[in-house]
């Protein structure tokens, strides 16, 4: 089997997440798609023998709308925690990647270049294992983004994003051993 269609499985067994990815569909939000530890958070689990929910703190929805105020993120906000009940209402985390930009550096102290579709935002992960992202189709298939691949993830191999370093690197591999310290870092 492929990592992309294990990847797909381990998706699919996780209800929860397959309830949100369902609910982003059915809102049609622009370029959407799932990603960070919602996605990546399972293939550790399960790499680790670890129960698949293990460590799920949020879901991480990510859509892109070139109307980059505020106010129409707010609208999408609001609008896509009525789709939801608790606990999972407060679970979903909703962010117009137009917006990206205008709030990263003042935040993380990192300059940020405008993206120009969700995908994009994959690619300046901090690592590789990271860098994955899934949409649920109207066909009900799941379309994975990964411009890295899958085998940092699927090896437990936490590594430097190759493309874009970034200053969040070490506070983000202690973060990760934290909870799963079968992860290997390379720096």
């Amino acid at each position: 089997m492929s990592l992309d269609d294990r990847l797909r499985e381990i998706l699919r067994r996780s209800e929860p997440l397959m309830h949100v990815m369902r609910t982003a569909r059915d809102l049609s939000l622009p370029d959407w798609m799932i990603f960070s530890g919602a996605i990546y958070q399972r293939v550790l689990n399960v790499q680790t023998g670890r129960d698949l929910d293990y460590g799920i703190k949020d879901y991480d929805l990510a859509y892109f709308d070139a109307d980059t105020s505020y106010e129409a993120e707010d609208r999408v906000i609001r609008g896509v925690a009525e789709a939801f009940e608790p606990p999972l209402k407060d679970m979903v985390e909703v962010r117009n990647q137009a917006r990206v930009h205008l709030w990263f550096e003042p935040k993380f102290g990192e300059p940020y270049a405008p993206l120009t579709h969700s995908a994009e935002a994959v690619d300046r992960f901090v690592s590789p294992l990271f860098a994955v992202a899934a949409r649920l189709e109207p066909d009900d298939s799941l379309t994975l983004i990964a411009p890295f691949g899958l085998d940092d993830l699927f090896a437990l191999r936490l590594r430097p994003n190759p493309r874009r370093q970034t200053n969040g690197f070490e506070r983000t591999a202690a973060n990760l051993l934290a909870r799963w310290p079968e992860v290997r870092v390379e720096r």
